[in-house]
């Protein structure tokens, strides 16, 4: 018997593919790999995973004469691997499907909070981008400023609590100002997004504003605006 070509790099590349997969995120929480380099590994597996399973099919067809049989379980094993990939990456990116390709979000467009500095020390520009103030209104038209009725002061305490609850960092508070400046990392690219908020007084309660904001990437698969959404709920309850 003879064993079919496709079918023997169905599976080899099904393997590679799956190691790749596996070994980017769990590189980066050993703290093997940066996040990107670690994000870059899981996205050439998954790109692995959706060829193996394309090379698995043709296997599968490639191997139904009995002459080449030998390597239909190549093909079964290249198609296993490479659906499961696929499915595993379809069913994470579900979750940003529609979003705007931008990574900087704001409750307020016209006036956005402002970093004074780049907490990544990467010497980022921080301004927020001109041209994403109609894509960011087209695709997230329900982030406006949160009113709250509560004094400035008793605003940027709840704020600060209510990062504590989520798991985020407060790197700094400014009480004359009214703002604050944290970071939010995610759990398993371990990614990490800055976020400013400023608290304005408006009449006897006040209006917090809050941009977050992505390191890498132009995307963010609508991380930014989930964060705002999760900080204006938790102020709503106050």
């Amino acid at each position: 018997m003879q064993t079919s070509r496709v079918a023997r790099l169905a599976r080899n590349l099904g393997v590679a593919a799956l190691v790749l997969f596996v070994l980017g995120p769990l590189g980066i929480q050993l703290g093997l790999f940066e996040p990107f380099t670690g994000f870059r590994m899981f996205l050439m597996g998954a790109l692995m995973g959706l060829a193996s399973l394309g090379l698995g099919i043709l296997g599968l067809f490639f191997t139904r004469p009995a002459a080449y049989r030998a390597g239909r379980g190549s093909a079964v094993v290249g198609a296993v691997i490479g659906a499961l990939i696929t499915a595993v990456t379809l069913a994470g990116a579900r979750g940003g499907a529609g979003v705007p390709a931008i990574n900087d979000i704001t409750t307020n467009p016209d006036d956005p909070p402002v970093f004074t500095s780049d907490p990544w020390n990467h010497g980022r520009d921080m301004a927020y981008p001109a041209d994403f103030v109609a894509i960011q209104r087209a695709g997230y038209p329900d982030l406006a400023p949160i009113q709250v009725a509560m004094p400035p002061a008793e605003a940027l305490a709840r704020v600060a609590s209510l990062f504590q609850s989520y798991g985020w960092e407060v790197v700094q508070t400014d009480p004359v100002s009214n703002t604050l400046v944290g970071t939010d990392t995610s759990k398993l690219f371990r990614f990490v997004d800055d976020i400013v908020v400023r608290v304005t007084p408006v009449g006897s309660g006040s209006v917090v504003d809050v941009r977050s904001k992505s390191r890498v990437g132009r995307g963010d698969m609508g991380a930014n605006a989930a964060r705002i959404r999760k900080l204006r709920e938790g102020l709503a309850g106050s």
